[in-house]
Protein backbone atom coordinates (compact mmCIF):
# COMPACT_ATOMS: atom_id res chain seq x y z
CA UNK A 1 0.00 0.00 0.00
CA UNK A 2 1.78 2.98 -1.14
CA UNK A 3 -1.08 6.02 0.02
CA UNK A 4 -3.83 5.75 3.21
CA UNK A 5 -6.25 7.74 0.85
CA UNK A 6 -6.72 9.24 -2.30
CA UNK A 7 -9.64 11.65 -3.29
CA UNK A 8 -11.47 13.40 -6.10
CA UNK A 9 -14.17 15.71 -6.26
CA UNK A 10 -17.36 14.98 -8.63
CA UNK A 11 -19.71 17.40 -9.72
CA UNK A 12 -23.08 15.00 -8.41
CA UNK A 13 -22.26 12.62 -5.81
CA UNK A 14 -25.15 10.37 -6.41
CA UNK A 15 -24.10 9.84 -10.21
CA UNK A 16 -20.46 9.33 -8.98
CA UNK A 17 -21.79 7.20 -6.72
CA UNK A 18 -23.62 4.67 -8.72
CA UNK A 19 -21.30 4.65 -11.32
CA UNK A 20 -18.59 3.59 -8.94
CA UNK A 21 -20.44 1.25 -6.62
CA UNK A 22 -20.68 -0.89 -10.45
CA UNK A 23 -16.98 -0.45 -11.47
CA UNK A 24 -15.35 -0.76 -8.45
CA UNK A 25 -17.08 -3.80 -7.48
CA UNK A 26 -15.72 -5.65 -10.54
CA UNK A 27 -12.08 -4.92 -8.89
CA UNK A 28 -13.24 -6.52 -6.05
CA UNK A 29 -13.30 -3.47 -3.93
CA UNK A 30 -16.70 -2.26 -1.24
CA UNK A 31 -17.66 0.58 -0.06
CA UNK A 32 -15.64 1.52 3.08
CA UNK A 33 -16.97 4.84 3.98
CA UNK A 34 -20.09 6.90 3.47
CA UNK A 35 -21.00 10.54 4.84
CA UNK A 36 -23.90 10.91 3.66
CA UNK A 37 -23.99 13.77 0.83
CA UNK A 38 -20.21 14.44 1.27
CA UNK A 39 -17.87 11.30 0.98
CA UNK A 40 -17.87 7.58 -0.34
CA UNK A 41 -14.56 5.53 -0.15
CA UNK A 42 -13.92 2.60 -2.12
CA UNK A 43 -11.15 -0.17 -1.12
CA UNK A 44 -10.07 -2.76 1.62
CA UNK A 45 -10.78 -0.21 4.65
CA UNK A 46 -10.76 3.35 5.77
CA UNK A 47 -6.83 3.54 6.08
CA UNK A 48 -6.46 1.64 2.11
CA UNK A 49 -9.10 3.71 -0.30
CA UNK A 50 -10.26 5.89 -3.18
CA UNK A 51 -12.72 8.73 -2.37
CA UNK A 52 -15.12 10.27 -4.30
CA UNK A 53 -16.26 13.63 -2.61
CA UNK A 54 -19.32 16.30 -3.75
CA UNK A 55 -17.82 19.66 -4.78
CA UNK A 56 -18.69 22.70 -2.98
CA UNK A 57 -17.09 26.39 -2.45
CA UNK A 58 -14.35 24.54 -0.44
CA UNK A 59 -13.71 21.94 -2.27
CA UNK A 60 -13.61 22.57 -6.30
CA UNK A 61 -13.95 20.26 -9.11
CA UNK A 62 -11.07 17.87 -9.31
CA UNK A 63 -9.56 18.57 -12.98
CA UNK A 64 -6.85 16.34 -14.76
CA UNK A 65 -6.78 13.40 -12.90
CA UNK A 66 -5.42 10.01 -13.52
CA UNK A 67 -5.62 7.02 -11.32
CA UNK A 68 -4.91 3.32 -12.17
CA UNK A 69 -6.78 0.82 -9.81
CA UNK A 70 -5.00 -2.96 -9.72
CA UNK A 71 -7.49 -5.60 -11.07
CA UNK A 72 -7.09 -9.52 -9.77
CA UNK A 73 -6.96 -10.49 -13.30
CA UNK A 74 -7.33 -9.50 -17.26
CA UNK A 75 -10.82 -10.67 -16.97
CA UNK A 76 -11.63 -8.64 -13.79
CA UNK A 77 -10.28 -5.41 -16.73
CA UNK A 78 -12.33 -6.22 -19.44
CA UNK A 79 -15.36 -6.19 -16.64
CA UNK A 80 -14.26 -3.04 -15.47
CA UNK A 81 -14.14 -1.41 -18.82
CA UNK A 82 -17.47 -2.84 -20.44
CA UNK A 83 -19.87 -2.09 -16.75
CA UNK A 84 -17.94 1.71 -17.23
CA UNK A 85 -19.45 2.10 -20.91
CA UNK A 86 -22.66 0.57 -19.60
CA UNK A 87 -22.88 3.22 -16.85
CA UNK A 88 -21.85 6.65 -18.82
CA UNK A 89 -18.31 6.09 -19.59
CA UNK A 90 -16.54 6.83 -22.27
CA UNK A 91 -13.83 4.55 -23.94
CA UNK A 92 -9.74 6.25 -23.05
CA UNK A 93 -8.36 2.99 -23.78
CA UNK A 94 -10.06 -0.27 -25.23
CA UNK A 95 -8.71 -3.00 -22.75
CA UNK A 96 -5.23 -4.67 -24.18
CA UNK A 97 -1.40 -5.33 -23.34
CA UNK A 98 0.62 -1.98 -23.33
CA UNK A 99 4.00 -3.33 -23.81
CA UNK A 100 5.26 0.53 -24.16
CA UNK A 101 4.43 0.27 -20.05
CA UNK A 102 5.90 -2.85 -19.09
CA UNK A 103 5.85 -6.84 -20.39
CA UNK A 104 2.44 -8.31 -19.16
CA UNK A 105 0.79 -4.62 -18.59
CA UNK A 106 -2.80 -5.49 -19.77
CA UNK A 107 -5.45 -2.42 -18.91
CA UNK A 108 -8.31 -0.35 -19.82
CA UNK A 109 -8.81 3.27 -19.62
CA UNK A 110 -12.08 4.96 -19.11
CA UNK A 111 -13.28 8.70 -18.62
CA UNK A 112 -15.73 8.65 -15.49
CA UNK A 113 -18.38 11.13 -15.19
CA UNK A 114 -16.53 14.02 -14.73
CA UNK A 115 -13.66 13.46 -17.15
CA UNK A 116 -11.32 12.17 -15.13
CA UNK A 117 -9.08 9.45 -16.66
CA UNK A 118 -9.66 5.90 -14.64
CA UNK A 119 -7.57 2.81 -15.20
CA UNK A 120 -7.73 -0.77 -14.23
CA UNK A 121 -4.24 -2.68 -14.52
CA UNK A 122 -3.32 -6.48 -14.39
CA UNK A 123 0.42 -6.68 -14.09
CA UNK A 124 1.02 -10.03 -15.18
CA UNK A 125 4.83 -9.65 -13.78
CA UNK A 126 4.68 -7.30 -10.52
CA UNK A 127 6.74 -9.35 -8.44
Amino acid sequence: MIFNHVQIKVKDLEISKAFYDRIMSTLGYDQVLDIPDMVIGYGTSVHDMFEIRQTDEEAPLSRAVHISFNARDRKSVDEFYRIALENGATCNGKPGLRPEYEEGYYAAFILDPDGHNIEAVYAELRE
